[in-house]
């Protein structure tokens, strides 16, 4: 095992086990198939190999030989996850005869990635396919656990129209050096939540800006009833994001170059606080609300929550009341923001060329339109292809939850998720540096200053 992929290892053992599920859960109901998501140098990103000629061979045609692949695959949510994707793999082995596909469900998305890497450097074999976080991109090239997937996708008639119908703010987090790493699945976006009838009977519209909102949770709050807004924060930076994109800058520039100490970032990280400190609001400090803010607004003791667009099913189910969804308004009137999440299909180096291609050609199928569609449908995620929006089942969808092509509508707005090198040091840093400033341990600069020296200090040796 060479030094980088020895240090890298010692890195992540000791940060992949904190690792919480990014983009979250909802209800919703079962679905069968339609018809027809310390290195001690800078990663060389060419060193991962391409995709095998044979493998590239063996995906544009059926596999003379049986094949048996494995995909690890996340389900730490509410909605029937393993009933859904069975009944894709159903679909896709008629299809595909000589191809079974054995689904391995295993958690939450930190729980996948940690199976893996504890079975790889165990010596053992990795499943041919996994779905993983795709802000996990960087530390997957280091470890030298995935393959690119242009040699495919280039052996496709139509590669570049395949790629080019994924919409480009859910394929951000997939592209590094050139090349395509992983493709998108299942992925959500951060979602400001509202309560329209509240709205509508106070006088007011949707906020447009940060003083919009700041006064329409101040004027919804009732104490002790009812908080204007609820905005988790005990996994914070997701949630956070979208203030700082909303003021002009997005707290990551590139795979080795974060920004936690601008004076933007600072004063998004101040209006959060206002929110409870100066209009009282919101409660307190830090939110670890996260799993009780959907049924907390549902019930109406919100009446506004900041979550993910996977929690929209859950909530039009238990809520009695007409739910809007938007981005998050930004600093400045009609400004909004909000930032990508979820998960990619990813295919594993250490199996054979046989696998990888008919690793390919299940994510070809399970990614078509009419399954992207089906999926989104039944769990809440966004389906990730133009495409799948103009089919019949979307459209139907559409017309009896409008909301979902408002969540659609939102990408236009997306920045990208916190993603580079290191990447669990650095995110854990900025968590440690945000919630000080939350529960009033460190001003808001002081806390970005710290956060901005130690993320520097770990990302150094990648520059």
């Amino acid at each position: 095992m060479n030094r980088k992929r020895v240090l890298f290892v010692v890195v992540s053992l000791l940060l992949v086990l904190s690792m919480a599920l990014a983009a979250c859960g909802n209800n919703a109901t079962p679905t069968a198939a339609p018809q027809q998501e310390e290195a001690t140098q800078a990663p060389e990103a060419s060193q991962a190999p391409e995709a095998t000629e044979a493998a590239t061979e063996a995906a544009t045609e059926a596999p003379a030989e049986p094949v048996t692949i494995e995909v690890y695959y996340p389900v730490a949510v509410d909605a029937p996850i393993a009933k859904i994707l069975q009944g894709y793999i159903d679909a896709f082995e008629a299809e595909n005869p000589n191809i079974k596909v054995k689904p391995v469900f295993s958690g939450g998305y930190g729980d996948v990635k940690t199976t893996i890497q504890t079975t790889i450097e165990g010596g053992g074999k990795p499943p041919a396919l996994a779905v993983m976080l795709a802000a996990d991109l960087y530390d997957l090239i280091n470890a030298d656990y995935i393959i690119p997937m242009d040699d495919f996708i280039n052996a496709m008639p139509d590669g570049d129209a395949y790629i080019n119908d994924f919409f480009p703010a859910f394929m951000a987090n997939s592209k590094y050096d050139g090349k395509i790493w992983s493709i998108p699945f299942q992925r959500s976006v951060v979602t400001l939540y509202y309560n329209a009838d509240l709205f509508e009977q106070e006088g007011l519209q949707p906020p447009d800006s940060w003083e919009s909102l700041a006064q329409a949770a101040e004027k919804l709050t009732i104490p002790g009833e009812r908080w204007g807004i609820e905005w988790p924060s005990g996994w914070p930076y997701w949630l956070f994001q979208p203030l700082a994109i909303g003021n002009g800058q997005n707290i990551v520039k590139s795979p080795t170059e974060v920004v936690f100490d601008d004076p933007k970032v600072i004063e998004a990280v101040q209006f959060y606080i206002d929110l409870s400190h100066k209009y009282h609001a919101m409660p307190e400090g830090v939110q670890k609300n996260w799993g009780n803010a959907p049924a907390d607004f549902a019930k109406g003791a919100a009446a506004m929550i900041v979550h993910s667009s996977g929690s929209l099913n859950g909530i039009l189910k238990q809520a009695d009341f007409k739910v809007g969804v938007m981005a998050v308004p930004g600093k400045e009137p009609g400004t909004y923001a909000t930032v990508t999440g979820g998960g990619n299909f990813y295919i594993m180096k250490g199996v054979s060329p046989e696998e990888q291609a008919a690793a390919w050609k299940f994510i070809e199928f399970v990614t078509q339109p009419q399954y992207a569609a089906d999926f989104s449908i039944n769990t809440g995620y966004v389906a990730t292809r133009k495409s799948a929006y103009d089919t019949d089942a979307m459209k139907k969808y559409i017309e009896e939850v409008p909301q979902a092509g408002q969540l659609r509508d939102m990408l236009q707005y997306a920045g990208m998720e916190l993603s580079c090198m290191n990447l669990g040091k650095v995110r854990n840093i900025f968590h440690k540096y945000l919630q000080a400033a939350y529960n009033g341990e460190m001003t808001p600069e002081e806390a970005m200053k710290q956060a901005q020296k130690e993320a520097d200090e770990a990302l150094s040796i990648f520059k």
